[in-house]
C-alpha cells in the first residue's frame, strides 16, 4: 500500500491515495520461483550412458554389407532374408548365412535385425528372441517401420 507525499491540494495532513500498483511482492515471488527452478532443474535431469559408434562414413567406393534380417510373420512363419526357416532350424540357418556373409567374424558377434508383422503374436516374436539369445546371439536389433 502506498501513499503520495505532497501535492493533492488538501490540508497539510491529507496525503491522498495512490492508485499505482505495488509490484514489489510480485517481483519477490518471481525471484524466489526463479531460484527454485534454477536449483531443481539440474537435479531432475537423468543421464543415460550410451555407447554409440562414431559417425564415420565408409570411404567412397566401399561395398556396404546388407544386414541380416529375420522376418517373423503372422502364424509363426520365420524367414532369414527371403529364405524360409523354422524356429528349430533358426540358429543353424542363421549361422550358415552369417558365415557366408562374413567368415572373419564369429556368427554370434554379428548384428542381426528382426522385423515382425503387425499381426504377429507376442509369444511368437519372443520365442524367436529367446531362441536367438539362448544360442548366444546377443547383437539383436529391432526394426520399427512407420505403418
Amino acid at each position: 500500500m502506498g501513499a503520495k507525499v505532497g501535492g493533492g491540494g488538501g490540508s497539510k495532513f491529507d496525503l491522498g491515495q495512490n492508485s499505482d500498483m505495488n509490484v514489489t511482492p510480485f517481483v519477490d515471488v518471481m525471484l524466489v520461483l526463479l531460484i527454485i527452478f534454477m536449483v531443481s532443474i539440474p537435479a531432475a535431469t537423468v543421464s543415460i550412458k550410451l555407447d554409440l559408434p562414431p559417425a564415420i562414413p565408409p570411404p567412397p567406393g566401399t561395398k556396404v554389407k546388407e544386414p541380416t534380417l529375420i522376418n517373423v510373420q503372422r502364424g509363426g512363419a520365420v524367414f532369414i532374408g527371403e529364405a524360409p526357416t523354422s524356429l528349430e532350424r533358426l540358429t543353424g540357418d542363421l549361422t550358415t548365412q552369417l558365415q557366408k556373409d562374413d567368415p572373419t567374424i564369429p556368427p554370434t558377434e554379428q548384428r542381426v535385425y528382426i522385423r515382425a508383422d503387425r499381426d504377429v503374436r507376442y509369444g511368437d516374436f519372443m520365442s524367436v528372441m529367446n531362441t536367438l539369445q539362448g544360442n548366444g546371439f546377443y547383437q539383436v536389433a529391432l526394426i520399427n517401420e512407420e505403418l
